[in-house]
């Protein structure tokens, strides 16, 4: 029978929590945790901020009611992150999205996004060679968005979920499952405010909201239902220049350890806010900060900050970013600092990401 080497397994253990980057006493970690990972070039420079930025392809991932707001009639974006660089090089997430406002009101979208474990070599009992495997991970996602108001917009979107991370022949069963989003998102009118003009927006977003699933029968985990609240404002001083900030919460809505078995995927969603003290609870929540700078819609810059409390995970990185655009084609790159003692599977890693606006453009903006 092929067996994979204890490292190959410990690889696999660790890949499955690929969003957290430590586990310590107080983390909560799920199942198929790829995801939470964001393969957005343009958040990644913002500390992984998105929940209230403007549309743009990498839109769904984010928050779907945005793209009710998208300044083109279609945006097609594809990304590409390596994963664990310090590591290996064949570890990897890729993101392919398409957005179309078909009317001034409504618009749909289609995401994918792939996850590959790279190529894991098998071994027998005897440490001989039995083969290789390339376990990976998908989820292919369509969204709708309304504007119910000239302001206001929500969106829903569905999401099918494979994760095949077998590598002992029986010994995990591929996942195949589901999930859904909600979102809602504002945008105010542009308003004089003496020297310069502004704009806020406000965003939330429920995402990943679906059943445990099982990668051992009767051992049944939960998938990383997150919540996602946030807010920005866009410094407008003339035609050409923009300086947008933002901040971002979120927290995974997932019953703390101890309680996993005994409440089902939908009380444990609600019941995630109050079972443990406040004060944890609190800390169960992380923050972004975000700012960029637009010039002549061509070029931007970017940076941010990222804080998870210490007995959560204690993820806490800055990050910069810039963007730039011709015509209807946009570049956008990201690169992350760490500053935690805890390793980041994101570090010394370079994040791009490109994107296409094509056909008529709408005069929200």
């Amino acid at each position: 029978m092929k067996k994979s080497t204890l490292l190959t397994l410990l690889l696999i253990n660790f890949l499955a929590l690929t969003t957290r980057a430590q586990i310590n006493e107080g983390a909560i970690t799920t199942s198929v945790p790829f995801l939470q990972i964001s393969t957005d070039a343009r958040a990644g420079g913002m500390g992984e901020i998105g929940v209230a930025t403007s549309s743009d392809a990498y839109a769904l991932f984010h928050n779907a009611a945005k793209i009710a707001f998208n300044k083109s009639k279609l945006s097609v974006g594809v990304s590409y992150v390596p994963w664990l660089r310090n590591l290996t090089d064949d570890i990897f997430a890729g993101n392919f999205s398409v957005v179309n406002r078909f009317s001034e009101n409504s618009a749909w979208g289609a995401d994918l996004k792939f996850f590959s474990l790279g190529r894991i070599d098998l071994t027998d009992n005897s440490g001989n060679s039995t083969g290789s495997i390339n376990p990976s991970e998908f989820a292919l996602s369509g969204y709708y968005s309304l504007k119910l108001s000239e302001k206001f917009s929500m969106g829903v979107g569905l999401k099918y979920i494979n994760s095949n991370l077998d590598v002992d022949n029986n010994s995990l069963e591929a996942v195949n499952s589901f999930a859904v989003d909600i979102s809602a998102y504002y945008q105010s009118d542009e308003e004089n405010y003496g020297t310069f003009n502004g704009r806020y927006r406000i965003g939330v977003n429920v995402a990943n909201i679906g059943p445990k699933v099982e990668y051992t029968p009767g051992e049944e985990n939960f998938i990383p239902t997150i919540g996602k609240l946030g807010g920005g404002f866009d410094f407008i001083f003339d035609d050409y220049n923009t300086l947008g900030v933002n901040l971002e919460f979120r927290k995974l809505l997932v019953p703390s350890s101890g309680s996993l078995s005994s409440r089902g995927w939908f009380e444990g969603m609600f019941t995630s806010l109050g079972d443990r003290p406040f004060s944890e609870e609190l800390r169960e929540v992380n923050w972004s900060l975000g700012a960029e700078y637009l010039y002549n819609n061509a070029f931007a810059v970017r940076a941010g900050y990222f804080n998870e409390s210490e007995t959560k995970g204690n993820r806490k990185f800055f990050t910069l970013g810039a963007g730039f655009t011709a015509q209807a084609f946009s570049v956008d790159l990201s690169y992350l600092v760490n500053t935690s003692d805890v390793n980041n599977p994101l570090e010394n890693t370079l994040r791009f990401s490109l994107s296409f606006d094509i056909g008529e453009i709408y005069e929200d903006y």
